[in-house]
């Protein structure tokens, strides 16, 4: 959209500024606003609104899975850290610790769940016996903190909202499979729904999460060509479990230690939705997620609370009573111009205008907030042309973000351009890696870009050079800068 056509001025432009345009967006927006304590946030409600629609979609999905809900303490005793010592050094610079309840000190300090592999190890070694008690699928939805340096809403904050699955299995096989299953239901999710396009794959042992026999990741990339970890999925081996006890008795009557896996996504994937598609303008919502699918905007003109108003609301019925999120905004004390500029601003991906000239002809005007067009339609049948176009304008935005990944992945075999590449253009780069982590930590030293993922499908097959040592190299994997 040309600066002189925007109807939203109070946003500073991406290319200006693309830290500053995000927290315009958020705040412009209301999706969250920041908190008296530092490192946190409100999230507002119409950002809670997309949450809420996130995890309604994303829950469904985990529970036809096999999955269910269930909910375990926010405080974990600190001994049951230490328990799993490699855990707790990967965690232990971002937990925050109770050592008062009222005003007396605890005997034993509680830190405030920074994640739940340890509570939960504990409460599986009470319930698991027997091979007949597994497999053990729970997933929980609630909050988590960590005490980050640099904080950014959505992406990085103290406190956050998230799900976190956690399984328990009689084989390495199954806990394997599980977690695959979950890497690709959350590619299908993120994809199907956030009509954002990811890679998925392997992290290198460097940036697997601490205590993981193996992570995976969901991978995606933002519209300043800087990739985002969207999702991960790990498979823990049997290390939580021989330290916390986590034994059945097989068929066979042996002692065996159960193979578990954990995986979960954060309201980072909010964050994702504003870098991925939204615009100079403000947000753009895929559908799917948006707390308002269509908004109608009355043209107020002349006797319009009589003529108008009237058809308005019955159309705002009609909608609804066909499932669809409308909202009908009849305020006199804002202008239809002013109104369309808000909407536009907060992402809602169907503007419905209607004014006298309109009733007249039994028609509406539809304006896409996807690609700024408008379509004059008649009132027959509405409610399946609206269906059918929210549709369209979901899978528009999907390639719209699939063609910015394809332009902005670059296959390079040689050092020099890989940093030509990732300093003026970004975007993921994809280059031979010889598996040593003395190349990968030269890499990120010298140009920030970090190895996101070794993809699960092949993108190159046979061997090359490594790009940075140029040693025989068997992986082809993603590079990119990350938040």
């Amino acid at each position: 959209m040309k600066k002189e056509e925007r109807l939203v001025t109070q946003i500073t432009p991406k290319s200006e500024d693309f830290s500053r345009w995000y927290v315009d967006v958020i705040r412009r927006a209301e999706l969250a606003d920041y908190a008296p304590m530092k490192g946190m946030m409100v999230i507002r409600p119409y950002g809670y609104a997309i949450w809420e629609n996130i995890q309604q979609l994303l829950d469904r999905r985990i529970k036809a899975s096999g999955h269910v809900n269930a909910y375990f303490p926010l405080f974990i005793p600190e001994s049951f850290l230490k328990k799993e010592m490699e855990h707790l050094k990967g965690f232990a610079p971002e937990v925050a610790w109770v050592t008062h309840g009222g005003q007396e000190e605890l005997e034993e300090r509680l830190a405030v769940r920074p994640t739940s592999e340890a509570i939960i190890g504990a409460m599986y070694s009470k319930w698991i016996q027997s091979w007949r008690d597994l497999p053990i699928l729970i997933n929980q939805w609630a909050n988590v903190v960590r005490w980050e340096k640099v904080t950014r809403p959505f992406l990085r904050t103290t406190e956050f909202l998230w799900q976190e699955g956690h399984t328990a299995h009689a084989t390495e096989e199954e806990a394997r499979e599980e977690t695959l299953k979950i890497l690709n239901l959350y590619r299908e999710f993120i994809e199907t729904e956030l009509a954002i396009p990811v890679v998925v794959g392997k992290k290198t042992s460097r940036e697997k999460f601490a205590g993981a026999l193996e992570t995976y990741s969901v991978e995606a990339l933002m519209s300043d060509g800087r990739a985002l970890q969207m999702g991960t999925s790990h498979h823990l081996g049997q290390h939580f479990s021989r330290v916390f006890n986590i034994r059945f008795e097989d068929s066979n009557q042996n002692l065996q230690y159960v193979w578990q896996t954990s995986w979960g996504v954060s309201t980072r994937l909010i964050g994702a939705i504003i870098m991925s598609h939204g615009d100079d303008s403000g947000l753009r919502l895929p559908p799917h997620i948006a707390p308002i699918q269509v908004i109608i905007v009355p043209i107020s003109i002349g006797r319009w609370k009589e003529t108008v108003l009237p058809v308005a609301v019955d159309l705002e019925r009609r909608l609804m009573a066909a499932k669809i999120r409308v909202k009908l905004d009849s305020r006199e004390e804002y202008t239809p111009g002013w109104k369309f500029a808000e909407y536009e601003m907060r992402g809602v991906p169907l503007r419905l205008e209607i004014g006298p000239k309109d009733i007249n002809q039994q028609q509406v005007v539809l304006v896409r907030r996807d690609n700024g067009e408008k379509l004059t339609t008649s009132m027959d049948n509405l409610e399946g042309k609206i269906t059918n176009l929210l549709e369209e304008i979901q899978k528009n935005m999907f390639n719209q973000a699939l063609e910015f990944q394809r332009r902005n992945t670059h296959d390079v075999d040689n050092y020099e351009d890989f940093k030509k590449i990732i300093e003026d253009r970004r975007g993921f780069i994809r280059a031979w890696w010889c598996g040593q982590e003395t190349c990968e930590e030269s890499i990120k030293e010298e140009t920030a870009a970090t190895i996101r993922v070794i993809p699960l499908e092949k993108v190159k097959e046979g061997k090359g050079n490594c790009v940075y040592c140029g040693q025989l190299a068997s992986e082809y994997v993603y590079f990119a800068r990350a938040y």
